[in-house]
């Protein structure tokens, strides 16, 4: 048996980089995982498919954050397919504006700002406190932050940094809150790592540089894989974190040292 086994997760943005390392993850300790995602079918199915062929179970679960209505639709798909939450994982989010590029303040436009509130501040919030009537006593919710809160200020990312710098006041709060049902909440801050977010600048042609330097920045010497991620996950989600609630880890692989 699996340090989860008989456990059900849901994990938000669960179909991609470093989401679909912790729903692999979690789903190779044992927990039944709810994969959601926005609009990427394909890569949901394939993320189940990949966890399916490992042993565990797993579904997808589809609604669009950042959109009205959004925390009912997706609470709505995910009670079709389960009966209560042991896990959840507020991992989905953007980063760039709505032009997809990276903007320093002059040029953030208002629209760039909601959405960015909308994805990773807002939904959350409101997925979580409706959430919160289905997760199980002693149950566990680990949100998805950034080493920027803590560490060198980047100009391009400020909007984004600033959506997760409210969700670790958050998780800081809601973990005082919920401490009476045993329910523990931590947060956990990647630096750069190697998904299909960063590809363009970690894996295109001429990033050689680019993924030295990244990857210099920590003491071990190399940039983070999702599964470095996922595995810190999988010990928040587990019972060997008990003692551990209202927590920023740092998983920048000592980048802020």
């Amino acid at each position: 048996m699996g340090a989860l086994s008989g456990k059900t997760a849901l994990v938000t943005g669960g179909s991609r980089g470093i989401g679909r390392a912790i729903s692999e993850r979690l789903g190779k300790d044992g927990a039944r995982i709810g994969v959601h995602y926005g609009r990427d079918e394909a890569a949901a199915k394939e993320t189940v498919a990949a966890i399916e062929a490992a042993g565990g179970q797993a579904f997808t679960v589809r609604a669009e954050l950042g959109v009205p209505g959004d925390a009912e639709a997706l609470w709505t798909a995910f009670d079709a397919q389960a009966d209560g939450l042991d896990i959840l994982v507020n991992n989905a989010g953007i980063n760039k504006a709505v032009d997809g590029t990276l903007k320093r303040i002059a040029t953030v436009t208002e629209e760039d700002y909601d959405q960015l509130f909308a994805v990773n501040t807002k939904a959350p919030f409101f997925v979580t406190q409706l959430g919160l009537s289905r997760l199980r006593d002693g149950g566990r919710i680990i949100n998805t932050s950034t080493g920027l809160t803590h560490g060198a200020a980047k100009p391009e990312l400020i909007a984004y940094a600033m959506t997760k710098g409210a969700l670790d006041v958050f998780t800081r709060t809601l973990a005082k809150d919920l401490g009476p049902r045993g329910i523990t909440v931590n947060a956990v801050a990647p630096g750069a790592t190697d998904t299909d977010m960063n590809a363009a600048w970690l894996r295109g042609e001429g990033s050689q540089a680019a993924r030295a330097a990244t990857g210099a920045i920590s003491p071990l010497g190399r940039v983070a894989d999702a599964t470095d991620i996922g595995d810190i996950m999988a010990f928040l989600a587990s019972n060997d974190s008990r003692w551990v609630t209202g927590q920023w880890i740092d998983a920048t692989g000592g980048a802020l040292l």
